[in-house]
């Protein structure tokens, strides 16, 4: 008897207690959230957990290439507790990748004469490392927290195991189910896995890189609290680039009073200087600080793969800012004019 609202009705509920849905407009263009669906939704859902696992598995190409395929000093993890679904796809991955790999060393060793039983038994015993390292408590979510406490609170958040890892030898690769501000990585992921003496750290974001605001539900209105805005900004200032925000400052403020259907979202230039990969590495400089030994890289997934895993939920504007409602790209340019105005409120 559960059932959503139809596009373009709204629910009347009376006094007397009667309920009915009525048309109030003509439906516009649906574009489900797909970072509801990372994130928020509930996991035990049969469609969701889906998703999320899907998200992890299509991840198994770039972590192993960050990993060089090395399976031997290297450990998989999640940092609790909602990647733990997208890690079980992740999981599935890596072993298919290793059941072709075996499968194609047996067949070059049968070509090649007789096999010794300890190749052929190193070959067979060789799979992942697949740990539980990071302890979260699960009734903190810094996340959802209001500002003045986050920092306080995700010190507290985690734990890890120890024994695992051996020093500065295994790399620590840990699934997360996405990044947004990066204050619970620099402040407690990494130091705390880094405690651990792991000579690298791979952390990998099942959502791609969150860049524009929400105005739907979600309230990420700031665009100083993404760290994948910060480290825009920081790679224009180290190129001497600083120019475009101004340029970009100049159009936003020429559109604010225009009708919000005639306005663009102009924060896009911003993106468009950089790769997402260059993107990605200055955000492992700036999360990583002095007291992190281990070196660290992060990957996201793409937008592509979101869609991918997520077919009937393309709503994807904090990763791409294209919304889908004019009003989302009037938000987009609030948050940025707010930004170079030292405004800090949010953008609706």
């Amino acid at each position: 008897k559960i059932k959503q609202i139809q596009p373009g009705h709204a629910l009347i509920v009376k006094k007397n207690g009667s309920i009915s849905e009525m048309p109030i407009c003509e439906p516009g263009i649906r574009a489900s959230c797909s970072f509801e669906r990372i994130y928020f939704s509930r996991g035990t859902d049969r469609d969701i957990y889906s998703e999320r696992k899907k998200l992890g598995y299509l991840l198994t190409d770039a972590v192993l290439q960050a990993v060089n395929y090395d399976f031997e000093n290297t450990v998989f993890s999640f940092i609790p507790n909602t990647a733990e679904v997208a890690f079980l796809g992740l999981q599935a991955g890596l072993n298919e990748y290793l059941s072709r790999y075996k499968k194609e060393q047996l067949k070059k060793i049968s070509l090649n004469g007789k096999m010794a039983d300890a190749e052929m038994e190193k070959i067979l015993r060789l799979s992942p490392r697949f740990e539980k390292l990071a302890v979260k408590d699960a009734k903190l979510r810094t996340f959802i927290t209001e500002d003045e406490t986050r920092n306080e609170l995700v010190s507290h958040v985690y734990d890890v195991t120890y024994g695992l890892i051996r020093n500065d030898v295994d790399t620590i690769v840990a699934l997360d189910d996405s990044i947004v501000r990066g204050t619970t990585l620099q402040q407690s992921i990494l130091y705390n896995l880094d405690r651990l003496r792991p000579k690298k750290i791979i952390i990998v974001s099942s959502a791609p890189q969150i860049r524009y605001p929400d105005c739907y539900g979600i309230d990420m209105s700031r665009m100083k609290d993404f760290i994948a805005f910060r480290a825009a900004v920081a790679l224009l200032e180290e190129r001497n680039e600083e120019e475009l925000l101004e340029e970009i400052y100049e159009k936003c403020k020429e559109q604010e009073m225009h009708p919000a259907a005639q306005v663009q979202n102009h924060v896009k230039k911003l993106y468009e200087r950089f790769t997402d990969e260059e993107l990605a590495a200055k955000i492992a400089q700036i999360v990583k600080n002095h007291f992190i030994h281990a070196e660290v890289q992060i990957i996201y997934q793409s937008i592509e793969n979101l869609h991918k895993a997520c077919p009937y939920h393309t709503g994807d504007w904090y990763f791409s800012g294209n919304y889908p409602t004019p009003g989302g790209n009037k938000v987009a340019n609030r948050a940025f004019i707010n930004y170079m105005e030292g405004v800090n409120e949010r953008a609706y």
